[in-house]
């Protein structure tokens, strides 16, 4: 089939009968098939479930002369806030480790600076006024839930090929009002952008005209390449303190996808004036977090280069996932022309760009046939895609034999989609 775009319009309804058929005959197999999420699937669970056995005598629940097994320690034991340094090229006294969620603890950044204000705030952002927060999209929507969930108004920044527009982002935080900004600069939810270096070296250097304005770093895939070498990546907290914004970053990080995501580790990085201050406020909520779960991953996880070999095995598992999603749309949907997509190297998932207007019509139709998906306008800020264009696709949970099930209903979705749209106008 030639492009859409040059087909008659006889054509294209001739193309309307016969994917629609084919889309009845898909529908009729009765598909139960979950593509909503980026979770790790069986096998990589499988692969690292052996973490349970590291840590069995009473010695081995020993960081030096410290006993996980009690209270204390609230910043994280030594060895686990050594490990994610070298992991994150920070120093260990600006980490601070957790436990299971990152989201968690960057919730507790925005639900402290709302009710206490952070480090250089003259008074808790709930007093105020306006608070505004920046978010390049398409982008995480558990981000964007986070601050709108405290009342913030939500800004769309665009983001390109190497990361946030910085023209956009420099002039919006000119306001005093904008407070911050979220930030996945590596392998980016959803497009798989690795921020560039000039990009990172503006957003650094930034000037916010509020001087409590916090640069929520998400490093969620800091070590998560499905395909080729380790990609070393800047360290934002020196660039940031080089840049004379030492204690405007907090950076996040986890092991959900390098363990397991229900008992992994998670960890918060920023200056070491930061990290006593959020201590001092967490101090009063948390004693301390699972010690145990955080000396059981330092046996495991060990060091980085350790690591990094356990991350070739997950890659062993997903590169086959993402090139099963990619080289369907490169044989179904790319000789069509109605959507163009991102051909990531790490990360968790493909974003897809439909014809404006379709792609609520192609994730319903998904779901009538079975397969479920991240909704439409998840990537934007308010769940609003302005185009109604974009499409996070998770490849990671199915096993290829669903994944190939999963994606030949998407392209078929996709296309029915379209073809409705270009035979409405």
């Amino acid at each position: 089939m030639k492009a859409y775009a040059q087909c008659t319009k006889a054509e294209l309804q001739a193309e309307l009968q016969s994917v629609t058929k084919e889309f009845e005959t898909l529908k009729a197999k009765g598909l139960k098939l979950d593509m909503s999420r980026g979770k790790p699937g069986k096998a990589q669970l499988d692969l690292v479930s052996d973490i349970f056995t590291v840590a069995t005598k009473p010695e081995d629940f020993m960081d030096g002369s410290l006993d996980t097994r009690n209270y204390g320690e609230l910043q994280g034991i030594p060895s686990a806030r050594a490990y994610f340094a070298e992991l994150l090229g920070c120093k260990p006294e600006e980490t601070f480790v957790g436990g299971s969620a990152s989201l968690n603890m960057m919730y507790d950044v925005i639900s402290k600076a709302h009710t206490h204000g952070l480090l250089h705030s003259e008074k808790p952002w709930s007093q105020q006024g306006k608070v505004k927060f920046l978010c390049p999209s398409p982008g995480y929507d558990r981000h964007f839930k986070v601050t709108e969930s405290f009342g913030m108004e939500l800004i769309t920044i665009p983001m390109t090929a190497e990361g946030p527009d910085m023209d956009a982002v420099e002039a919006a935080v000119k306001d005093p009002a904008v407070k911050g900004m979220w930030c996945v600069p590596k392998y980016s939810n959803p497009e798989g952008i690795i921020y560039s270096d000039a990009v990172i070296g503006r957003i650094a250097h930034l000037r916010p005209a509020a001087p409590d304005f916090v640069l929520m770093w998400d490093n969620a895939y800091c070590i998560h390449e499905f395909e080729g070498d380790f990609v070393s990546f800047a360290e934002i907290i020196t660039l940031c303190r080089e840049g004379g914004n030492p204690d405007m970053v907090f950076e996040f990080a986890s092991t959900s996808k390098i363990t397991l995501p229900g008992a992994g580790v998670a960890v918060m990085a920023a200056s070491a004036s930061n990290i006593a201050y959020m201590t001092k406020l967490l101090s009063i909520e948390v004693i301390s977090y699972d010690k145990v779960n955080q000396m059981r991953h330092v046996r495991y996880l060990q060091n980085k280069a350790h690591t990094l070999e356990l991350m070739k095995k997950h890659a062993a598992i997903m590169g086959p996932k993402f090139r099963t999603v990619v080289d369907a749309l490169d044989a179904e949907i790319a000789p069509l022309g109605i959507a163009k997509w991102q051909r990531p190297k790490g990360g968790y998932f493909v974003s897809l760009d439909a014809l404006p207007g379709t792609a609520k019509r192609t994730l319903a139709l998904c779901k009538e046939a079975g397969v479920v998906m991240t909704g439409a306008g998840a990537t934007f800020p308010y769940g609003v895609d302005p185009n109604d264009t974009n499409i996070r696709i998770a490849p990671s949970l199915p096993p290829v034999s669903e994944l190939t099930s999963a994606i030949q209903v998407f392209c078929i979705c996709l296309k029915l989609a379209a073809l409705e749209k270009l035979l409405a106008a």
